[in-house]
This record gives structure tokens, sequence and C-alpha cells, in this order.
């Protein structure tokens, strides 16, 4: 006899839930490529927060929504590499104009 047991998690037509803030990771990270760095370290944490959600509760969220969590993470970690690149890019600069004393009237 088979039991006619429902996952409490999906809904009444059989989908999955999304992540909370799935699309708002996606956005903060593409955003942190493109115009604002620093908006990775956004995408970064609320993309490992909703993962650490989906590893609660697999059956409740549908694994494209996964996707787009792990995509905007990973964008996020790409910004954040950026700005730390730029920051030792401007470094170096500094670094070689006062080596040559550039910008010096001596």
């Amino acid at each position: 006899m088979e039991q006619n047991v429902q996952d409490p998690y999906r809904d009444a037509k059989g989908g999955s839930e999304t992540l909370p803030n799935a699309t708002a990771i996606l956005v903060l990270g593409i955003l942190s490529i493109v115009f604002c760095q620093p908006l990775g370290i956004a995408a970064w944490i609320m993309g490992n927060s909703s993962i650490n959600e989906y590893n609660q509760h697999p059956g409740r969220y549908s694994q494209s929504s996964l996707g787009t969590v792990q995509a905007g993470r990973i964008c996020g970690i790409i910004g954040v590499a950026l700005i730390v690149l730029l920051g030792i890019l401007m470094l170096a600069g500094v670094s070689v104009l006062s080596f040559f004393n550039f910008g010096s009237d001596n």
C-alpha cells in the first residue's frame, strides 16, 4: 500500500520555493563587478546566508534559485577581488612614484 505523503515545503503546483533574496543577491553581485565593488561584500554575505538556509532545508527550495544565489555570490567574490586588486595597484603606484620622487619639486 502506497501512502500519499506530501512534502510540506512544496506548494500546490508541485514546485519549490525560491530562496529569499536570490534575485537581489544576483543583482548586487553583477553590480559589484560593473559599477560598485563594495556591493560584492553584501552579495557575498547574503549569498552565504542563503546557501546555509538551503543546506538546512534542501527540499524546500528550488535548484534554480540555488543556482541564482551561487552565481550572485560568485559575482560578489569577483567584485571583492577587483577592489582588493585595485587597492594593491594603487599602493604599488604610490610606492613607485615616491621611489622616483615624482611630484616633488626637489
